[in-house]
């Protein structure tokens, strides 16, 4: 088999998915574990092997966006006296680390896999260019974002809306660390908060809820991108949400 030809098994017997291309977003403090912080290998392959399992299961596109939440957060160093944009900045080398991660572990499980990133890394990523992320994806490629936007001040869940919508996904799962879906109030604080099955994107917006940042509910909004928020570490729940099950909570 050639780089160019596209991983997985026998087309005959893959499923018909709900949708032909999606962006899954992956929470930077996911990578970390229990330990809270760095990268959990074990977390990682888990990860990877849910993506997979999803590419042998459906004949689909998978892109990635990933945080930086488990190495740095530019708004932590901003709040302790760090200039903003220089904190942003080190926050999107961050995503890069765990982009890298990612990748290394997919392509030892046999996926070929291609980082992209916003900003120019030429030893280690590709930059992002639409029009080459939309060719790998057709060639059977994961493609991993990283590097946020590119630019300080907005966050990797506006990277996740604005890839989404240029390379034409069809819905944003957006994996959660621990939280298996949209709630009325936080529940770790809130005894009495209760699960959102489906939302609107003015929901969101009016009552705040925590899915994504304004932006980018907006961006979705704007091009009516559906977002379905799920726990990423349950076995599983990526298949079932790409074959039409309701799992999490869908924002649309």
């Amino acid at each position: 088999m050639t780089d160019d030809s596209a991983p997985g098994g026998d087309d005959s017997v893959r499923e018909k998915p709900r949708w032909s291309r999606v962006l899954l977003k992956l929470s930077g403090e996911a990578f970390a574990g229990e330990a809270g912080y760095g990268i959990d290998g074990e977390v990682v392959a888990q990860i990877a092997k849910g993506v997979l399992e999803l590419k042998q299961r459906y004949d689909i596109d998978v892109a990635v966006v990933v945080g930086g939440g488990n190495i740095w957060r530019g708004m932590t160093g901003a709040g302790s006296g760090m200039d903003r944009a220089q904190a942003d900045y080190m926050g999107m080398l961050a995503t890069v680390i765990n982009a890298l991660a990612l990748q290394e572990t997919l392509e030892r499980l046999g996926q070929p896999t291609r980082v992209q990133s916003a900003i120019h890394m030429s030893q280690v990523a590709e930059p992002y260019i639409r029009r080459r992320a939309i060719r790998h994806l057709e060639k059977g490629r994961v493609v991993i974002f990283a590097g946020g936007t590119g630019n300080p001040f907005f966050t990797t869940d506006t990277t996740a809306a604005l890839r989404a919508v240029e390379i034409e996904a069809e819905a944003i799962l957006m994996g959660k660390n621990g939280i298996d879906g949209v709630y009325t109030a936080d529940p770790k604080v809130d005894t009495t908060a209760e699960l959102l099955t489906e939302v609107s994107y003015i929901d969101v917006l009016n009552r705040g809820l925590k899915v994504m940042d304004s932006t980018a509910i907006t961006l979705c909004m704007d091009h009516t991108l559906p977002i379905v928020v799920f726990d990423l570490m349950g076995e599983g729940l990526i298949e079932r949400i790409v074959a039409g099950e309701s799992v999490g909570t869908l924002v649309s």
